[in-house]
C-alpha cells in the first residue's frame, strides 16, 4: 500500500473465509450490506471473473433506484481476492466516474478468529486520494465493512 496514493482497512470477520466470500459473490447477499444504511442497493450485473460488470444501484428511500457503480472486476481469485475497477465501466468503456476513480482489491486470508479481511483502495494521484478520503472514505467504507462483518457473522447463527 502506498501511503500517498491508496487508502485502506482491515477487519478480522469471526466468520469462516467461504462465508464472507459467499457474501461479497452472491448478489441478493451483496444488497444486504454494501450500501451505508439506511439506504439500500440492488445487484444489476455481478459476473464475477475477469472483465464481468459489476453494477449497482442505490436508494435512500427504497423506491427509487439510481446509478452507483458501474465498474468491471480485474481480478477475481476464489475465496481469497477481488479486484474491481470504476475507471472501466461494466461495458469495457473508459470512465471518468464521480466522485472519484479508483481501483479497490479486496483480500481474505484465514485468522484463528476466522477471516483477516483487508481493502484497498487506490487512487491516480495523491488529490484523488485526498479527495476520497475528505468525502469520507473511512466512515463510508468502513460502515460498509461493519456491516458486512455483522452479516457474515450473523450467517453463522443461522
Amino acid at each position: 500500500m502506498n501511503p500517498e496514493l491508496d487508502l485502506g482497512l482491515e477487519r478480522i470477520i469471526r466468520a469462516p473465509r467461504a462465508t464472507v466470500w459467499s457474501a461479497w459473490t452472491d448478489p441478493s447477499r451483496l444488497e444486504r450490506w454494501w450500501v451505508p444504511a439506511p439506504s439500500r442497493c440492488r445487484v444489476d450485473h455481478l459476473d464475477l471473473r475477469p472483465g464481468g460488470a459489476f453494477l449497482t444501484r442505490l436508494s435512500d428511500d427504497g423506491a427509487e433506484f439510481v446509478p452507483h457503480l458501474d465498474a468491471c472486476f480485474l481480478a477475481v481469485d476464489e475465496l481469497e481476492r477481488i479486484v474491481f475497477t470504476n475507471a472501466i465501466d461494466s461495458t469495457w468503456r473508459p470512465a471518468n466516474p464521480a466522485p472519484v476513480a479508483m481501483t479497490a482489491t479486496i483480500a481474505l486470508r484465514d485468522h484463528p478468529d476466522g477471516t483477516d479481511y483487508r481493502m484497498v483502495v487506490r487512487h491516480g494521484d495523491p488529490e484523488a486520494r485526498a479527495h476520497h478520503e475528505k468525502l469520507g472514505f473511512a466512515e463510508g467504507w468502513g460502515t460498509v465493512a461493519g456491516q458486512l462483518t455483522a452479516f457474515a457473522e450473523s450467517m453463522l447463527a443461522r
